[in-house]
């Protein structure tokens, strides 16, 4: 442990975006796309142990023994890392991701002006869609950012991993983390709807229960956002839609064509005129077409009408590409925005040995005295038989005193 700050520092001034930690191997790094070993820097099996074990809590280590991986996130060095712990032929291993302290704005991340529209919203549902590694993680951030700055706000977001550490500015924002501050999306959602927030971020939906909690809490009137996979909008609407159990999928449809505003789909192209990769996306609105298309599950239409959608702000991939990305002439190079660099939020992290640590919480717990065991009944053997003991105990109000002795005598 002694030795990860000083190589988080210096990877930040060498522009390292990668590092990858390994028992009885020397430490390699990845450098504007390129493999690097360090002969001189190496941690035993041992070491690397004893590096996890600081890292992780109880419960975290309990997740990471039963899944054999875990991901993490953490600032050093005034770093932010995403760590995946994995298990190899070499023992536990470690993946560093150095993320940029940098908060990047829509115009930052090349995307479409119209996405500030999202931040003046005050309820519904907002989907950030696309596959593993798009950036739909930037995109969310980048309208968060837009909210902060230009409006007070309540706004709790629940990720996985928290990558970016922001800093109230306008808004107030609390972040929590799956397996750290909540045990799953669902149990998120039902916690932050007890929390007057004016804005939901839902790191992910994959399952049925937190897709259903998502849409309960865009229809009683938050501003949710949310990032699911799927490759276009039509597969989007119908994994929701899907998830539920067929008699309720009537009704998922009704709600999620009430609450929908924007659904955005996420990829990354290589653009020949910049030599980099930008998003280029697919814009769908909420229009009242869109809604009924939703409603009568006619969603192999959704396509056709996001085309005719054009005056509404709506754009298809290839529309998208010709018309905005083609004729734009000023974008950011995608290696200034995500370089390595220190965190720009000043929040410290706190973890409350109340709730992280069991021996801390066990002893502030009072403790609760044993039940006292019931009285037992006194129960005398005196050999005799029953009959036996009735006539010893019966008494003859005529005999004499002579014949009383006698009886209690035998």
């Amino acid at each position: 442990m002694n030795k990860l700050p000083k190589v988080i520092s210096n990877a930040i001034k060498d522009n390292v975006s990668d590092i990858y930690i390994t028992g009885g191997h020397p430490m390699v790094s990845r450098r504007q796309g390129k493999i690097q070993f360090h002969d001189g820097i190496q941690w035993s099996h041992q070491e690397v142990d004893e590096l996890v074990r600081q890292l992780l809590n109880k419960r975290q280590l309990e997740a990471l023994r039963e899944r054999k991986s875990f991901d993490f996130s953490i600032s050093i060095s005034h770093a932010r890392l995403r760590i995946n712990f994995f298990t190899t032929m070499r023992g536990l291993s470690l993946a560093i991701r150095i993320l940029s302290g940098h908060i990047p704005t829509i115009e930052e991340l090349n995307l479409h002006p119209s996405l500030h529209e999202i931040s003046r919203l005050k309820s519904g549902l907002v989907l950030i869609c696309g596959a593993t590694g798009v950036g739909k993680t930037a995109t969310i951030t980048a309208i968060i950012n837009d909210i902060n700055i230009s409006r007070s706000a309540h706004i709790i977001t629940l990720e996985n991993p928290v990558e970016y550490r922001f800093q109230s500015n306008k808004a107030f924002i609390q972040q929590r983390e799956l397996g750290t501050h909540m045990p799953s999306f669902a149990q998120g959602i039902l916690d932050v709807l007890r929390e007057n927030p004016d804005v939901i971020v839902v790191g992910e939906m994959r399952d049925a229960e937190t897709m259903e909690l998502t849409l309960n809490a865009a229809e009683s009137g938050h501003l949710v956002i949310a990032t699911m996979h799927a490759t276009n909008p039509e597969e989007a609407i119908y994994r929701i839609c899907s998830a539920a159990p067929a008699e309720s999928q009537n009704e998922i449809r009704y709600q999620l064509a009430s609450t929908l505003n924007w659904l955005v789909m996420q990829q990354l192209v290589h653009l020949e005129k910049t030599g980099y990769r930008v998003p280029l996306l697919t814009i769908m609105r909420g229009t009242s077409s869109i809604k009924n298309l939703i409603r009568e599950n006619k969603l192999n239409q959704i396509n056709s009408a996001i085309q005719m959608g054009k005056n509404e702000g709506m754009f298809t991939s290839e529309r998208y590409l010709n018309e905005y990305l083609e004729t734009c002439k000023n974008f950011t190079p995608y290696a200034a925005i995500f370089k390595p660099s220190p965190e720009t939020s000043e929040d410290s992290i706190y973890a409350s040995p109340l709730v992280e640590d069991d021996d801390v919480f066990e002893a502030a717990t009072p403790k609760r005295l044993p039940p006292k065991p019931a009285k037992e009944s006194i129960v005398v053997h005196t050999g005799y038989h029953y009959n036996e003991m009735e006539q010893m105990l019966t008494i003859d109000e005529d005999a004499s005193l002579e014949e009383l002795i006698k009886k209690l005598e035998r």
